[in-house]
């Protein structure tokens, strides 16, 4: 008799029931069509918003890939003054929520700020570009959210080996253009998923955006929802954008299927390039002005504001604060990181259509608002929960709601926010083995569970691992999630973050988002750690 693991098609069926739930709830309203408002949004809402998601997409798309790649290549091939700790400390801005560094940006740097009034009462009146602009936007996108493509592209550069560099020099190639035509193109799978997954949180953004006042698709959504009161017209708005990334993520894919790609031995890796002259001064100042601006400079501004207000706001309730987010953070990494696994082993043992089309629809979550993905998953729990009420009448138990706001129905709808987080990493890492390992491992009378348990695993190890600590630092700083499924009274740190914030008490929030970013340090600096070995 085959079992569950024989069809791989059925088990990842089953593993991605938590996005497909929500995802199949946002369709379903296409049975409800509303013609009158969809008229209203194509003349006056979609071709703005189409345009600025497009701008923004492209812009935080270029950022990202300069800095990540850049910073990858400069601290794991080039050696310069300080380079060991620019190595480690170019991640941290990875436990920076981007909601909390737009208000901090727009804090400073605003017309009111300080720096724009301290430049007029030296300088005179003048006129600075706006803050509050897509402009500032892409800006913060691409601080908070380069670090995925860093991390990934500097695993593979530092895995990558010298023996094609080094034929490609005795060519004739400087070494600067064999970056390009030679380790740049080996690396894609790294930095293409870091890319990806840098998109499609940007897609997912509404605080940023907000603060920034640009119209994108998760605005339209929201207003849809929260300013027309239209649920359905915002889920329909939602899988158009669920639509849009899965092409993304499609293209993507294809591009490097048509590439092998396998790993160096340990012996061959790449000898650093000393940098001389002016060049590693040079390479010294772009990795300072990158950390100065996307962490030193925020984290000081709220060290400020959570030091004015610590004294009388810091109470118990903050370790239960720091333990539910651990907690929370800890169970969805073990969660995510296990399905995601498995989602990319099934996929490489069955790469057929329908594997490939259900692995990919499970990591839409990510794209998506988390408010929509609580709510597409709260209708069907609570549908669940009106069914087995008679139930437990019958057998005499209370019949209150008894999966309706629990820590189960919260961890299924992270667990199809991150999965992506999840996925991408060791979908990539899964590029180094070869298919004749593999068939090496059967010869030796290996079983598939043998196979995935021997030769993938201890394989996969820097991709599980970094997955691990990226979902940890991401489900830290999640907000609308946490905000709509947890317990009653069962508060972290980013609820905290949004109560102060929504009462404009920006000081008093700044203490829970420096909480944040001080928890989300040590598994950042773990992720460090592990990719450097």
């Amino acid at each position: 008799m085959s079992s569950v693991a024989d069809k791989p098609a059925w088990s990842v069926l089953w593993l991605a029931l938590p996005t497909l739930m929500p995802l199949t709830v946002v369709l379903g309203s296409w049975l409800h069509p509303q013609p009158e408002v969809w008229a209203h949004l194509n003349e006056f809402v979609l071709p703005a918003v189409l345009k600025n998601t497009l701008l923004m997409a492209l812009g935080v798309a270029a950022i990202v890939s300069v800095l990540g790649v850049g910073l990858a290549w400069l601290t794991s091939v080039c050696e310069f003054p300080g380079r060991r700790w620019f190595a480690w400390s170019l991640v941290l801005p990875l436990a920076l929520p981007a909601y909390v560094l737009a208000s901090v940006m727009v804090g400073l740097f605003d017309y009111s700020g300080p720096l724009q009034t301290l430049l007029r009462s030296v300088l005179g009146p003048l006129s600075l570009p706006p803050t509050r602009s897509m402009g500032g936007a892409i800006v913060v996108f691409g601080l908070v959210l380069y670090p995925y493509v860093y991390l990934l592209a500097r695993q593979a550069f530092l895995t990558q080996g010298k023996r094609s560099l080094e034929a490609a020099q005795t060519l004739g190639m400087p070494r600067w253009l064999a970056f390009f035509r030679v380790a740049l193109p080996m690396s894609r799978p790294w930095w293409a998923a870091g890319i990806t997954l840098a998109l499609m949180e940007m897609l997912a953004d509404f605080g940023t955006v907000a603060i920034f006042n640009v119209d994108t698709f998760t605005t339209a959504i929201y207003k849809a929802w929260l300013a027309l009161f239209n649920l359905p017209v915002a889920s329909q708005l939602a899988s158009l954008l669920a639509l849009a990334v899965l092409l993304l993520v499609w293209f993507e894919q294809r591009a490097i299927a048509q590439r092998q790609y396998a790993a160096n031995a340990v012996d061959a890796r790449l000898e650093r390039l000393q940098l001389s002259g002016v060049a590693r001064w040079l390479a010294c100042a772009a990795c300072a002005a990158v950390l100065l601006f996307a962490f030193v400079i925020p984290l000081l501004q709220l060290m400020v504001w959570a030091y004015a207000v610590v004294r009388h706001d810091w109470d118990d309730r903050y370790w239960q604060f720091i333990g539910h987010s651990l907690m929370l953070s800890s169970l969805s990494a073990l969660i995510v990181v296990a399905v995601g696994l498995w989602l990319a082993y099934a996929q490489r043992q069955h790469p057929d259509l329908i594997t490939r089309l259900l692995v990919r629809t499970s990591t839409l979550g990510y794209a998506l608002p988390g408010i929509l993905l609580s709510v597409g998953l709260f209708i069907p729990v609570a549908w669940l929960d009106q069914q087995l009420h008679p139930l437990w009448q019958s057998w005499g138990v209370d019949p209150a709601p008894v999966l309706k706001g629990t820590l189960l129905v919260m961890l299924l709808a992270i667990s199809a926010r991150f999965m992506a987080v999840g996925f991408e990493p060791m979908q990539a890492e899964m590029q180094r083995i070869t298919l004749s390992q593999q068939q090496a491992a059967h010869s030796l009378g290996l079983n598939r569970w043998g196979v995935l348990h021997k030769l993938y695993l201890p394989l996969l190890r820097s991709g599980w691992l970094g997955a691990s600590l990226l979902v940890f630092v991401e489900v830290m700083k999640e907000m609308p999630i946490t905000l709509m499924t947890r317990p009653f009274g069962w508060d972290t740190l980013a609820v905290r973050v949004y109560e102060m914030s929504a009462e404009g008490m920006w000081d008093r929030a700044a203490l829970p988002s420096l909480c944040i970013v001080l928890v989300g340090l040590l598994p950042v600096l773990l992720l460090v750690r592990q990719s450097e070995r």
